[in-house]
């Protein structure tokens, strides 16, 4: 459990900087954008890294808090659709969908924690899980509260790329990668 919590201070934390420390980070920025872009790269894979390192070893051992509902798996299996689609066009162009989500990234982690929560009930994956869903919505509320303008839609065909592509990985998680990285099939 100790790498678990590890990987998730460093990882988490490193993200936090700009909810908790944002004139720290962007002094940081404007002495040195490489440096800081370095480090946080750095901490971010370390931390990345313990975390599924920590997960993968707990779980084994990891007590059950409590019986996820029957219909957990299939909320989860619809929940990780919209997940998919969220994480992959978060760093692309903008689109309607991005342009009207703002922030998909902190959304596609929150659905994510969520459709895992409903799924697992052991201490890791709760853990592990809930980590990230109140880093999501702390992030989201510090994110609305910036009140940067929102992004502008220029890239009609950047929707029909979210969607198809967060759908491949979805389908490639759900069929193969979610077995080969973490030892279950989503599909049971």
């Amino acid at each position: 459990m100790t790498i678990l919590v590890l990987g998730l201070v460093l990882f988490l934390g490193v993200h936090s900087v700009r909810i908790f420390a944002g004139s720290f980070r962007d002094a940081q920025v404007a002495v040195s954008p490489g440096r800081w872009k370095g480090l946080y790269s750095l901490a971010s894979a370390i931390g990345l890294g313990l975390i599924i390192w920590g997960w993968m070893q707990y779980r084994l051992m990891a007590p059950q808090l409590y019986d996820p509902p029957a219909w957990g798996r299939h909320a989860s299996m619809a929940l990780m659709l919209p997940a998919f689609i969220l994480l992959a066009g978060s760093n692309g162009p903008v689109g309607r969908i991005k342009a009207t989500v703002r922030h998909p990234m902190l959304i596609g982690i929150i659905l994510w924690s969520v459709a895992h929560l409903m799924a697992n009930g052991d201490q890791a994956s709760a853990l592990l899980f809930g980590a990230f869903l109140a880093y999501g919505l702390v992030d989201l509320v510090s994110a609305l509260g910036r009140r940067e303008p929102p992004p502008v839609a220029t890239k009609p065909m950047a929707d029909v790329i979210m969607v198809v592509a967060g759908t491949a990985l979805y389908a490639l998680f759900v069929l193969f990668l979610h077995r080969v990285f973490f030892g279950v099939s989503p599909l049971g």
